[in-house]
């Protein structure tokens, strides 16, 4: 007599550490994983916290721990992540509005997709804390950076510290602004358009390659987007899944080190690939995206910590609340 595979949905964008699980060349051991390719990572956020529409999904780690804070215990996560991304380069300025340098954002009107996105707490943080940038009386703009709409339909939980927050309602992108001077700056998870044609719209940190490899150097942080949330009611039907899920996870990322290695055929479009792999081994070592708490921790308390100065959180939590133990 067999046992049959739990069958478990699975929502992520198509990252190359996921291929071999979308592939079906890994497979979690006891799980038959329908891999649902969403290159949309907002809308996979929305499906999931909104309707919980998937058994297991890329989340937004910010959204994630708001919801443990506030008592929301709909989701469990593995210390698993699929997003990660150095943000320095990720903050646009008008050179028009007297920007010069970090500081000279103190005031200013800016830009931000969604106050509580990840992307912005880690800005915001590393402004604060390594450039010493007082932002409490900038006004924020919140809206989509490229398109004259929200971002999203998220599901916000309330501020723990009142901040000036505006909606777009312009009928503009906030690149739009940016370009007319309507607001002085963007941060967030993409460059606005206007950069293409203004050439007084321009990066806070030009060369933002050496400010991330030094604050890495200096922090041990390399700044976690997303992790990957479990339903809480799929986990207590089957709460044997996080460890296989774990090691699936972990196996395919392996596979995919190994082929972005092997230089006989480049895999990516990356000219000075070999260069770049020489440099993330001496930065980084043999892995550079590690999963699992332990090799994480600067950066889990790190954004921790950031999320209670900004008021997102209360307290802090402890990092053992958040993750499943695997």
């Amino acid at each position: 007599m067999t046992t049959s595979n739990i069958k478990l949905s699975f929502a992520c964008a198509l990252y190359d550490r996921m291929q071999p699980l979308y592939t079906g060349e890994v497979k979690p051991e006891g799980i038959d994983l329908e891999f649902l390719r969403i290159e949309a990572p907002r809308v996979i956020f929305d499906n999931m916290a909104g309707k919980q529409a998937y058994d297991l999904s890329e989340m937004s780690s910010s959204e994630f721990i708001c919801r443990i804070s506030a008592g929301d215990d709909s989701f469990v996560a593995l210390p698993v992540f699929p997003s990660r991304a150095f943000r320095h380069s990720f903050i646009a300025i008008h050179e028009g509005s007297g920007i010069r340098s970090s500081k000279d954002l103190a005031g200013k009107r800016i830009g931000v997709p969604l106050y509580t996105m990840t992307a912005a707490i880690w800005i915001r943080g590393f402004l604060a804390n390594d450039h010493g940038v007082d932002l409490s009386g900038v006004t924020w703009v919140q809206g989509s950076i490229n398109s004259a709409s929200s971002h999203g339909s998220p599901s916000v939980m309330p501020m723990h510290r009142p901040v000036p927050i505006e909606l777009n309602h312009s009928g503009k992108s906030l690149s739009e602004l940016l370009d007319t001077g309507e607001i002085d700056a963007i941060m967030g998870t993409t460059m606005p358009d206007c950069m293409k044609h203004n050439p007084r719209v321009v990066r806070l940190f030009p060369q933002f390659r050496q400010a991330e490899k030094a604050y890495y150097q200096r922090t041990q942080i390399f700044p976690i987007m997303h992790l990957v949330a479990i339903k809480r009611s799929t986990y207590e039907r089957h709460p044997h899944i996080a460890k296989p899920l774990f090691d699936a996870f972990n196996q395919s990322k392996e596979v995919a080190l190994q082929r972005m290695k092997n230089l006989a055929a480049l895999r990516y479009m990356l000219p000075w690939l070999s260069d770049d792999l020489d440099e993330i081994q001496q930065l980084f070592g043999d892995d550079p995206w590690p999963y699992g708490v332990q090799a994480n921790l600067p950066t889990l308390n790190a954004l921790l910590e950031h999320m209670v100065e900004q008021g997102v959180i209360a307290q802090p939590i402890p990092i053992e609340d958040l993750f499943l133990p695997v």
